[in-house]
């Protein structure tokens, strides 16, 4: 008969475990690039309060797990499916920001644990999106979030496998960029209008720029595996002049922001990050984008999503103090 010391130290040991499983699939996620799903809802969420001089706290709070979960779940779809695919197994020179996690290639967890644990951060931010349609009664954020759910999945899902067909760069700043804005300022207006367009075309600028220069690392795998991104189909020296000229047009959107008082400190923030603008076109060069593993422009890159998306947080609620006081 075990006494009870050597019963809590079996506990104890299977708790262990049970706790780094639980860490490990945490990380596969990729948690932390989960501020491209924390961004649009900022943004939507603080313009809306700008806009009615309100914030709803709870449907804030349940866009950003509903966002946050679903771009979880589609991190590890992603990685299973381009596992099937063999894309990330031809991948030669991953990097932080590209080629996946790695988690199957290095053996850390199988491809079946991966897809199960994306299916249920999936359904789990389904479950706050259902919570979210029962309080609004809204028809638009049901169609809003069936096509995030769809559009994560299928990114790389067959049999769409969106993300292998030129228009991945495109979907994503749809899915990370328009519709999250737009949806988050309807959970605090009740209204679509045209108030979001200019915020919400460059939080998808701003994604989309990650997305892009993130696929330079991975060109040879992806001509591999016949995956048609925009740096496959165009080349390095055309591609690092669409990702230029993508950043520049959202300076020139954030300047045309400032015409409208409701975003004036929005835009104004943004043309702030100029200098982190000029650094990203500056790594942005042929010469690095074709050297292997170079991940330079990417560190920048994400850095000047993070920064800018805040940047168009920080306006509006400072819009928002402004007209509350007024």
């Amino acid at each position: 008969m075990q006494s009870a010391e050597s019963v809590f130290k079996i506990v104890a040991v299977k708790s262990h475990v049970e706790y780094s499983k639980l860490v490990t699939l945490f990380y596969a996620s990729r948690p932390k690039f989960l501020v491209a799903s924390v961004a649009p809802v900022l943004v939507g969420s603080c313009l809306g309060c700008a806009t009615v001089g309100s914030f709803d706290w709870l449907l804030f709070i349940l866009a950003l797990l509903g966002m946050m979960a679903i771009h979880s779940g589609a991190n590890m779809a992603n990685d299973y499916f381009d596992h099937l695919s063999g894309n990330d197994w031809a991948n030669r020179n991953p990097t932080p920001f590209s080629g996946g996690s790695r988690y199957i290639q290095d053996g850390i967890l199988t491809p079946k644990t991966i897809l199960l644990t994306a299916l249920i951060a999936l359904a789990f931010g389904s479950a706050m999106g259902v919570v979210i349609i029962i309080l609004t009664e809204s028809a638009f954020i049901l169609i809003l979030g069936i096509i995030g759910l769809l559009g994560a999945f299928f990114y790389t899902a067959p049999p769409l496998k969106l993300g292998y067909r030129y228009i991945g760069e495109f979907v994503i700043a749809l899915l990370f960029g328009v519709f999250p804005v737009y949806g988050s300022y309807y959970l605090q207006t009740g209204v679509i209008d045209t108030i979001p367009l200019l915020p919400a075309l460059i939080v998808g600028i701003l994604i989309f720029l990650v997305i892009l220069i993130n696929e330079f690392p991975d060109l040879n795998a992806d001509a591999a595996v016949d995956k048609k991104t925009l740096v496959v189909h165009f080349g390095i020296p055309a591609s690092a002049w669409i990702y230029r000229s993508a950043l520049v047009a959202g300076f020139l959107i954030a300047a045309a922001m400032m015409i409208y008082s409701s975003m004036f400190f929005a835009g104004l923030f943004y043309l702030i990050t100029l200098p982190i603008a000029v650094l990203a076109i500056k790594a942005a060069n042929k010469k690095d984008l074709a050297k292997p593993g170079q991940y330079r422009a990417s560190q920048i890159t994400v850095l000047f999503h993070a920064v800018g998306s805040l940047a168009l947080t920080v306006g509006f609620v400072i819009t928002a103090l402004r007209n509350s006081s007024l």
